[in-house]
């Protein structure tokens, strides 16, 4: 799959350490690995706002559409606009789910499932990690 952006590994490090992401951002956001429930800083964050990829900038999420689900990670019940969020299969980890990555640059991002409390029951379940909020 390709990006409009691509890095090197030492690139991406750079870029995310010159933005102050948290330090596991790399290693979710580049190697799809999850942080811990309940640990990352917009897990109970509600304030109006967008969600943006960590790497790329490119907006994802509005806080309207942001809901607790009880999980321990940000979820949302849609994508800010078409094509904002992409996704493939992952049969990682002895599971068959959905990624969910950033249409723009490919940064993993969570998982999406299919059990949302909303009418699109749709559940994007995200890694605070892999986001950086602006306020409204």
């Amino acid at each position: 799959m390709s990006h409009a952006i691509e890095k090197t590994e030492p690139e991406w490090k750079a870029l995310l350490q010159a933005k102050g992401a948290e330090p596991h951002a790399f290693e979710v956001t580049r190697h799809a690995a999850t942080e811990r429930p309940f640990t990352g800083k917009y897990a109970d964050h509600y304030k109006d706002g967008v969600y943006y990829c960590i790497c790329c900038d490119k907006p994802l999420f509005t806080s309207s559409t942001k809901f607790d689900a009880g999980c321990g990670w940000p979820s949302f019940d849609q994508a800010i606009t078409e094509g904002a969020v992409a996704t493939r299969k992952d049969d990682t980890r002895g599971m068959v789910r959905t990624e969910a990555l950033c249409g723009h640059c490919g940064a993993h991002l969570g998982h999406l499932f299919n059990d949302g409390p909303t009418d699109t029951g749709l559940r994007y379940c995200m890694n605070s990690a892999s986001l950086h909020f602006t306020p409204a």
